[in-house]
């Protein structure tokens, strides 16, 4: 297996077919990560939540990480982190047009809303079920992709050799280098 350092076109395109992440944030010195639905514009993240710690802890502190992948196989995977900044979509006239926008893309996931409703459900505490359009903006992309081979095109089919341990499996069996 190989790792290649993906483009920024290539992280775009990751994010275009992806619509589940993990966002996180900090308050405090304290991390906090979670998993969201999103969609992207081509420039900004997009979400829907209600109010609760995530929303309270981005509005204290914008600065965010968001990490998405897809895994196609055992050596073939994408993963990308975005470092940029929360804006809450508040329902006002200055955000009325990106609110329109979020609805717009969010819209074409089945169930996107669903699961910023459902919590409620599994909480101790009562929360708000009021509800949160946000963006994020993008500051900066990083992504690797793994492909079985160095130049990432398929492998072509041979005599299968016998296969040797890895450093990891001799290591786990207790074999001497």
């Amino acid at each position: 297996m190989f790792i290649h350092e993906m483009s920024e076109a290539e992280c775009r395109q990751l994010l275009e077919r992806t619509h589940v992440g993990r966002l996180a944030c900090a308050r405090d010195n304290q991390p906090y990560v979670v998993p969201v639905s999103f969609a992207f514009d081509g420039t900004c993240l997009y979400g829907f939540t209600t109010l609760g710690q995530k929303i309270e802890w981005m509005r204290a502190n914008p600065l965010v990480c968001f990490e998405t992948d897809e895994l196609l196989g055992e050596f073939r995977w994408s993963s990308i982190i975005v470092f940029g900044r929360f804006e809450e979509l508040s329902d006002t006239p200055e955000h009325q047009s990106a609110r329109v926008t979020a609805h717009k893309l969010l819209q074409c996931r089945a169930m996107w809303w669903e699961p910023a409703y459902l919590s409620q459900q599994h909480r101790d505490q009562p929360h708000s079920l009021e509800p949160v359009f946000y963006r994020i903006h993008i500051a900066k992309m990083t992504g690797h992709r793994a492909t079985p081979n160095h130049n990432g095109s398929q492998p072509i089919e041979t005599q299968a050799a016998p296969r040797k341990r890895n450093w990891m499996e001799r290591l786990l069996h207790g074999e001497k280098h």
